[in-house]
């Protein structure tokens, strides 16, 4: 199975199914020197997993993760970094009833035509769990991004119809940790928390977006033509599970604005040469100008839901099923940590290609 590593220079390679003996992730092109312990990578972890609140899935998963190589004295050695996370709460008993069937909007029967067998418990690779050996590794770029003072911040911006309508500039990214659905804007929150009690309550699942805002990011990153800095962020996101859209800057509001409105006019300022407006989005010609980041991420609702549903077998056969297990009702409060690790892990690449790997 081609497709499980990403990045050119600090790149990654994650392994491991949903319902295996464990998942884990391998980095190269980290440089030496770095600080890093567990208990850095914990704090990551702890976001995304499982069991958190009545919003998410109810396995329980401590996603305990162990560096098996790569660090030594507390400090990275420049050699391949080896993270582990063991599985704990499998019960793959509740997938016995879909072995030979397509459950509806799942990964089930592509797999099964492309490799002609696979792990049906969980979804086997094609889980959403594998992300989380994406948010470990990207516990490690965002420390090594520090030493740029980049900051990312992702958020829940909308729940199913309901959306945050405040400017990213005057939001307030501390509160984005005190609610379980990670907005943050507490009164949007509630109904956003009350949205998605219901439907878990109604056996059915809610889409919304991942919003995310990139401050301190300095000028020059990102290649010309095929490998654009938004390019790569669009690849990011686009390879977590679920997300079927993304938009940066004006995105598809600019497509109803003229050139005169939408252009971003040059000023200097502090003699720093900077734009009046972002509907860039920071980026230019595939490369960052120096001004703030910011991009949408489209989730669709959760595939699994606890609604009879018709759908058909390997014989071809028409049935109903019904969902079992422990789903989310909604991906977005967990998907927040996986959106800002996967901005890191472009981020820190694209700086390590412009040779800034010194700490």
């Amino acid at each position: 199975m081609a497709g499980n590593s990403f990045g050119n220079i600090f790149r990654i390679t994650t392994f491991g199914e949903s319902h295996g003996l464990g998942i884990g992730v391998i980095i190269d092109g980290c440089p030496a020197g770095l600080e890093i312990s567990e208990a850095d990578i914990q704090l990551e972890l702890d976001r995304r997993k499982p069991g958190q609140s009545k919003i998410t899935t109810q396995r329980k998963e401590g996603d305990k993760v162990i560096i098996q190589s790569g660090v030594f004295e507390g400090k990275t050695l420049g050699t391949p970094i080896s993270l582990y996370i063991a599985n704990q709460d499998q019960k793959s008993k509740d997938y016995s009833h879909i072995k030979d069937v397509f459950r509806p909007s799942h990964a089930d029967f592509t797999y099964q035509e492309k490799y002609g067998h696979r792990d049906y418990r969980g979804g086997g690779r094609s889980s959403a769990r594998e992300t989380a050996c994406r948010v470990a590794a990207g516990a490690i770029a965002k420390k090594l991004l520090q030493h740029y003072g980049l900051k990312i911040n992702a958020f829940v911006s909308s729940v199913y119809n309901l959306k945050l309508d405040i400017p990213f500039e005057e939001l307030d990214f501390s509160q984005t940790e005190k609610n379980i659905v990670r907005c943050p804007d507490d009164a949007t929150a509630q109904k956003m928390i009350d949205l998605i009690d219901k439907a878990r309550k109604d056996g059915d699942s809610l889409g919304g977006t991942v919003s995310c805002f990139v401050e301190n990011c300095p000028t020059g990153l990102g290649e010309p033509v095929f490998d654009k800095l938004e390019a790569e962020l669009a690849k990011a996101m686009l390879s977590i599970n679920a997300v079927k859209g993304f938009e940066i800057g004006s995105g598809f509001s600019g497509t109803k604005m003229k050139g005169s409105e939408h252009n971003d006019i040059f000023e200097v300022k502090a003699n720093k040469i900077q734009t009046k407006t972002n509907y860039s989005g920071g980026i230019q010609g595939g490369i960052s100008n120096g001004m703030p980041i910011y991009f949408n991420v489209a989730f669709k609702p959760t595939a699994t839901i606890i609604q009879k549903q018709s759908t058909v077998n390997e014989k071809k056969e028409k049935l109903e099923m019904q969902g079992k297990g422990r789903h989310d009702p909604c991906v977005l409060p967990r998907a927040v940590p996986i959106v800002e690790a996967m901005t890191a892990l472009v981020l820190i690449d694209y700086l390590l290609l412009n040779k800034l790997s010194k700490l």
